[in-house]
């Protein structure tokens, strides 16, 4: 979100700064060198609904690099591996009734086709799940995903969250029976390396390793940002960074603004990353739900994107920071997740590990509770020149690119065309993340 603001604000003429605090730019989609492999830190992929992507992608000159997929998800129950995600594989699901596979089927169909669904945006997602389709259905196919991937939040989810998380995936497909997901050819650093390309072509400046420690305000004002190598004066902010650190980066906020930044909750990711030297199954996404594993699914990303004759798994755990296991060590969780690996597929060896990783991060996923909307502070703050926002204002869209880009794209269009000649040194300075 940060790279698209700047991009877009860089294009529309003003002059432009973008202060990074990590050594890379991307923020959750920046790559990594994984023993050889340009590789995502967080696994991302594109639905064919991402209309924004694809429209930056051909303003950047980059439209040809998209590339689209068939793929596939399997769901792990009872020591089985299943096909899922289409109407022939529920048909077949040997633990459901017929009428129990009919209302989840209907269930699923309307959730796709439904444009609008104002009624729920206050409504949890456990009730309005059940009420559709019955407990016994949530408590095998919901209850462990919301269990292992929000814990004690797992019960107070919004159920427009969820619905519009089953919509965009429900439209990316070939047909009812086939689904298809697209990449970024050379993975979202493409994309990343053509917005920085962008800013600098139209002036913007990029400074990596330098976060922002406050935004600088007086006479309810923007005046300037400070980091720890200078102070520069400018008549603009766009803020991206995740909420929870924003009262310390404002510390001039109204105190009510401030409640309302803290309220927000947030859990963090881990994603354990294998290379192997062989496939774990011919799915892009494994849903697992067996009681003594406590993870929610598993991502085979070369069955999207293919490296060769590698195969790269991402094995994602989301939990709230306080949680014990967020501590734990890189080797006590590649323990786990191999483990779970194993389960699905017990013909994979440790020999078939070539490469591994660990990728933290503490405010990965907000907290979207029943009437979420209400909570979330107007993008444009009481201070006059600076805006907020982070992933939590995609709401009810969950995070992704596409969201990313057209929320950036819209802050940096809102900012008042002629305020750069209040003071004329770097006018708009886009804090794209403090760590």
């Amino acid at each position: 979100m940060g790279l698209a603001a700047a991009y877009r604000a860089a294009k529309n003429g003003h002059s432009l700064d973008l202060f990074e605090a990590a050594p890379e730019p991307g923020g959750m989609a920046g790559h990594f060198d994984f023993d050889g492999i340009s590789l995502e830190r967080f696994y991302h992929f594109v639905c064919k609904t991402d209309t924004p992507t694809f429209d930056l992608m051909e303003e950047l000159g980059i439209g040809d690099k998209m590339r689209w997929r068939e793929t596939s998800m399997g769901f792990v129950t009872r020591a089985r591996l299943f096909q899922w995600g289409d109407p022939l594989a529920l048909f077949r699901f040997p633990y459901l009734t017929l009428i129990q596979k009919l209302r989840y089927g209907l269930f699923a169909f309307i959730c796709v086709r439904r444009n609008q669904w104002p009624s729920i945006e206050t409504e949890n997602a456990r009730k309005w799940i059940i009420r559709w389709c019955g407990e016994d259905i949530y408590e095998r196919f919901w209850s462990p995903l919301f269990r292992h991937k929000f814990y004690e939040y797992a019960d107070n989810i919004s159920a427009a969250w969820i619905w519009t998380r089953i919509r965009r995936i429900g439209r990316s497909r070939r047909s009812m029976f086939q689904e298809e997901l697209g990449y970024i050819e050379g993975g979202s650093l493409t994309l990343i390396d053509a917005l920085c390309e962008g800013i600098r072509k139209h002036g913007g400046r990029i400074h990596l390793g330098e976060g922002v420690q406050r935004v600088l305000v007086q006479s309810g004002r923007v005046t300037g940002i400070r980091t720890a190598q200078s102070t520069v004066p400018v008549d603009a902010v766009i803020s991206t960074v995740p909420t929870p650190l924003v009262t310390a980066l404002v510390p001039d906020l109204p105190p009510e603004w401030k409640h309302r930044y803290e309220a927000i909750h947030n859990i963090g990711v881990i994603c354990v990353i294998f290379k192997l030297s062989r496939s774990v199954s011919p799915h892009f996404w494994i849903n697992v739900s067996e009681p003594d594993i406590e993870i929610p699914g598993v991502i085979e990303f070369t069955n999207l994107r293919a490296q060769g004759n590698d195969t790269i798994v991402y094995v994602p755990y989301y939990m709230p920071v306080t949680n014990m296991k967020f501590s734990w060590s890189d080797d006590r969780l590649l323990k786990e997740a191999f483990d779970c690996l194993q389960r699905i597929n017990p013909a994979i060896a440790r020999s078939n590990v070539r490469a591994t990783k660990v990728a933290r991060l503490r405010y990965g996923q907000p907290i979207c509770e029943p009437g979420f909307a209400a909570k979330i502070p107007p993008v444009q703050t009481p201070i006059a020149g600076l805006q907020i926002a982070d992933t939590c204002y995609y709401y009810p869209e969950d995070r992704g690119i596409a969201e990313s880009v057209r929320l950036g794209s819209l802050m940096a269009n809102s900012v008042a065309q002629g305020a750069a000649t209040e003071i004329g040194v770097t006018p708009l300075v886009t804090q794209a993340g403090v760590a």
